[in-house]
């Protein structure tokens, strides 16, 4: 998918990448929080790598606050795990 962004992207001007972090509910809330910080902060380094302005770039962490799949506390939930891609 990453990969797919820059090539998107290649030769383009004035646009920004929103790059929202997210956890599932295993784990202590702040953990999930700088974790999700963390894995949005790895997609940007791929970008960068492949050529975006770092710039560009905007990252948020939401933790485990707004899950793709609603599950208990503490419910390994891997669609939760992930980095949302927003190009505007």
């Amino acid at each position: 998918m990453v990969a797919d962004v820059i090539d998107s992207l290649a030769g383009q001007e004035g646009y920004e990448i929103v790059l929202n972090g997210h956890t599932d509910t295993t784990g202590l809330e702040r953990f999930n929080l700088t974790l999700s910080k963390k894995r949005a902060e790895t997609v940007a380094r791929a970008l960068e790598k492949g050529g975006i302005d770092k710039e560009a770039i905007k990252i948020f962490a939401f933790g485990e606050s707004d899950p793709r799949v609603p599950t208990a506390d503490g419910v390994n939930e891997p669609q939760n795990r992930r980095v949302e891609i927003f190009i505007q």
